[in-house]
């Protein structure tokens, strides 16, 4: 049940994100007609313009929605993050019980799905807690960096400069930041303790990179800012410095052993 509902929110999150994409270059106004443009994006610009006409720039209002946006989708990126956690923890056991059970065979594989799930009950690990929180959040953040593309495309609106950067053009400094920032973030994270993440914690940065390069600097400043908020979550949630002194001792235990 759970596998089906994490299906259908996602092919909804893609729908959503296949409907706004064809019109990603283009201007956004009130009358902007469709679901997308109604209901994600132009609230997004209004919320943006409205404390750019409070603090003075579009860059404080891109900042300020930023960090608002990640502090209202905090909980779920808490849940998420210890979903992560629990799934590692269990790990060294879930090892032994694929190696008791190694045998192909159908009756084998049954029963090792059985004691699988009697587990995750006993630890409390649900497999699917992590996926929903990432799919909830998804189409307010590609909303969110939508609303800021569309914004640069509309002639009424001007972006500005944020410090000594025109946040209309592309800042090679702000790409090289983001993509530092977001190797900070999995590095901090859980991809550390997961071989098959370690791949993306080394390939997504210099992705951030290349795509900051050539796309506006009020997108690259989203990320930075989006980024440092993940950083922090990270030190306060999954405290790496904690992991990194517990498992040394075991690690030199093992080796004198």
């Amino acid at each position: 049940m759970n596998k089906r509902l994490f299906i259908i929110l996602m092919l909804i999150s893609v729908t959503l994100l296949l409907s706004g994409c064809t019109e990603f270059n283009q201007p956004i106004y009130e009358d902007s007609e469709g679901f997308w443009n109604e209901f994600i994006v132009w609230p997004l610009v209004a919320f943006i313009t409205m404390f750019k006409d409070l603090l003075g720039t579009y860059g404080l209002g891109i900042v300020l929605v930023t960090i608002i946006i990640r502090l209202a989708i905090l909980p779920l990126m808490i849940k998420q993050t210890k979903s992560a956690k629990k799934m590692q923890e269990v790990q060294p056991e879930l090892a032994k019980l694929k190696l008791k059970y190694s045998s192909k065979d159908g009756a084998t594989q049954q029963k090792y799905q059985q004691e699988m799930m009697a587990m995750f009950k006993d630890k409390g690990v649900n497999p699917a807690a992590g996926c929903l929180p990432v799919v909830i959040q998804m189409p307010i953040l590609i909303g969110f960096y939508h609303a800021i593309s569309r914004m640069n495309s509309t002639p009424e609106i001007n972006l500005g400069s944020m410090l000594w950067f025109p946040l209309a053009e592309p800042s090679i400094i702000l790409a090289v930041l983001a993509g530092i920032m977001q190797f900070l973030v999995l590095r901090t994270g859980p991809a550390m303790d997961n071989p098959q993440m370690k791949l993306m914690m080394y390939f997504m940065p210099f992705m951030i990179v290349g795509f900051g390069i050539f796309l506006p600097s009020a997108l690259t400043l989203y990320w930075v800012i989006g980024n440092i908020i993940s950083f922090m979550q990270n030190m306060v949630i999954y405290k790496p410095w904690e992991k990194k002194s517990v498992l040394e001792p075991a690690k030199v235990g093992g080796a004198k052993k």
